[in-house]
């Protein structure tokens, strides 16, 4: 997973990829570590999508601008949109259903 650490970056990832996927979480959040792990298999996984990691305590005007509400988050974009948000991450099926929905969703 591409790490990025400044908006500009992250803005070109979301705006150069059909399908991305932002994973949001700060390093002293226990929940982030396991969502962490979880998307690590998750990204192994046959699929489209881009993956960037956004340690949030380095973007806080993005977190603000996208009312992002905790961590860990992970945003999925289509064609620059984001179209699924998720909080909560049950389990790595969950997340590669979700990602899945997102592939055939049509704009």
């Amino acid at each position: 997973m591409n790490e990025v650490s400044n908006e500009k970056a992250l803005h070109d990832a979301i705006n150069t990829y059909e399908l991305a996927a932002v994973y949001l979480y700060t390093p002293m959040c226990g929940t982030c570590q396991v969502a962490g792990r979880m998307l690590d298999i998750v990204e192994n996984l046959p699929h489209s999508f881009h993956f960037e990691k956004v340690n949030l305590n380095y973007l806080p005007k993005f977190a603000e601008e996208q009312s992002i509400e905790s961590v860990p988050c992970l945003l999925l974009y289509k064609n620059s949109k984001e179209v699924e948000r998720v909080y909560a991450f049950q389990s790595v099926p969950y997340i590669y259903e979700m990602m899945k929905k997102v592939e055939t969703f049509t704009i």
